[in-house]
């Protein structure tokens, strides 16, 4: 275990930031001073929970943030500033609806049945002016703008410097490019344990936000913040291995369509789990009201949305929403930017650890174009057209509510049902355009 008044003193940091997520994925964080390490590493920093997105009152104790030490980051972009990510406890109880401790909770449940899952994730982003209302870079105009060399190059400064970080970090970053939207980007780094994966997102997000200010820009990980552009998505790989991390227990050939694309028995069930609940992991994978103006968009500037819209799955085909690209993997299609870093991982594991409790069956592989010829699917499941749908299709799913923890679940969904409640109380520019005169 790292001891942060030592690792402090040996990189010359004069500040922690203890940060924790709450429910709606919000980074809360104390900034702690070197000299005052010791005491909150073993104690941990005090909050207010019910000042943040959690299910509290005014009326409970302090919830205390406790430092996981082993994932201390020094800021690169602030060197004297170290980030490390927090478990919260209450009166010495971890706090059951806390969303790293949902995840943790979650990955000691499969380390029990062997298996240890690792993942990686595609989290696209928009850089804005900084008012956040257009895109910053006037000349990034075309149709079809991803990959575009041009436009990753007038924002070089700001991607290379980010990929910079990553590769001190030792995340192991392998490409960056302009994604499908206008002003749009994507980084992919090395895909690790599902812990590993969840804090290095929930840091990635803050490291691009700062960078981006850093510049003068603003970015964003909203899943639809230009109207008529692809939308954020974030994209999750998925694969099973032994505990030992040496053997991929997805890899295989189960027989059959599952067998076909190269996924053992164990990544069929581990697929079909997936698969029976995602109408209520919709939820949690697309958790805002803006979310689903992704995933049921109309077509796109450029063509596509590259988003799903029903339960299906494939080969290497990326109009589903799961892909099988190669052997002993696939990949959930169904995420958006608004993801919490670590109820997405909890989701995932969630659901798939159901599956193979229950041997699922994914059901029919469909190898076509779900853009144009998705209404010849009659019989698949439509993902939730709004949030409302999403809580809905949650709350009835007793067996992925279960796995994710009653007290979780309970919190979940009554923060959404007022969140919800919040957007329909609000009087839109819409309505007075469309209805004034009605």
């Amino acid at each position: 275990m790292t001891d942060l008044a030592a690792f402090a003193k040996k990189n010359n940091v004069k500040y922690f930031m203890i940060s924790y997520t709450d429910l709606f994925g919000g980074q809360r964080a104390k900034l702690v001073p070197a000299a005052a390490i010791s005491d909150m590493q073993a104690d941990g920093a005090g909050f207010a929970g019910f000042a943040t997105w959690l299910d509290m009152t005014p009326a409970y104790p302090d919830m205390l943030a406790v430092p996981d030490p082993d994932t201390v980051i020094q800021l690169p972009w602030k060197p004297e500033v170290a980030w490390v990510a927090a478990n919260c406890v209450m009166e010495g109880q971890e706090v059951a609806q806390a969303p790293r401790n949902v995840l943790r909770r979650l990955v000691a449940e499969a380390a029990e049945m062997g298996l240890r899952v690792k993942t990686g994730v595609e989290a696209e982003f928009f850089l804005l002016t900084p008012e956040g209302d257009k895109i910053c870079d006037p000349a990034d105009t075309a149709a079809k703008p991803c990959y575009d060399q041009q436009a990753v190059m007038r924002r070089y400064d700001v991607i290379s410097e980010i990929c910079d970080y990553m590769l001190d970090l030792g995340w192991g970053p392998y490409q960056n490019d302009h994604e499908d939207a206008n002003g749009q980007f994507e980084m992919n780094w090395e895909f690790d344990d599902a812990l590993v994966t969840a804090d290095r997102h929930s840091f990635f997000k803050f490291m691009v936000k700062s960078v981006a200010e850093k510049h003068g820009l603003r970015a964003t990980f909203m899943p639809k913040p230009i109207e008529g552009l692809t939308g954020n998505g974030c994209h999750a790989h998925i694969s099973v291995w032994s505990t030992d991390g040496k053997t991929n227990a997805f890899a295989g050939d189960a027989g059959g369509q599952v067998g076909e694309v190269g996924l053992s028995a164990e990544g069929g069930n581990f697929l079909g789990g997936i698969m029976a609940h995602a109408t209520g992991m919709a939820a949690i994978t697309n958790p805002t009201v803006n979310s689903y103006k992704r995933l049921n968009a109309p077509v796109t500037l450029s063509g596509a949305t590259w988003a799903p819209n029903t339960v299906t799955w494939t080969g290497n085909n990326r109009t589903h929403m799961v892909r099988v690209p190669g052997p002993g993997r696939f990949e959930l299609r169904l995420p958006d930017g608004a993801a919490n870093p670590y109820l997405l991982q909890a989701a995932i594991i969630a659901a798939g650890l159901s599956g193979l409790k229950t041997k699922a069956d994914p059901g029919k592989r469909y190898d076509i174009d779900m853009y144009a010829e998705g209404h010849t699917v009659k019989d698949a499941v439509k993902l939730p057209l709004n949030l409302l749908d999403a809580i809905r299709a949650f709350e009835a799913d007793e067996g992925f509510t279960s796995a994710m923890g009653s007290e979780f679940s309970a919190a979940y969904a009554k923060m959404k049902h007022k969140e919800w409640d919040s957007f329909v109380s609000h009087f839109s520019a819409w309505e007075r355009e469309h209805t004034l005169d009605i």
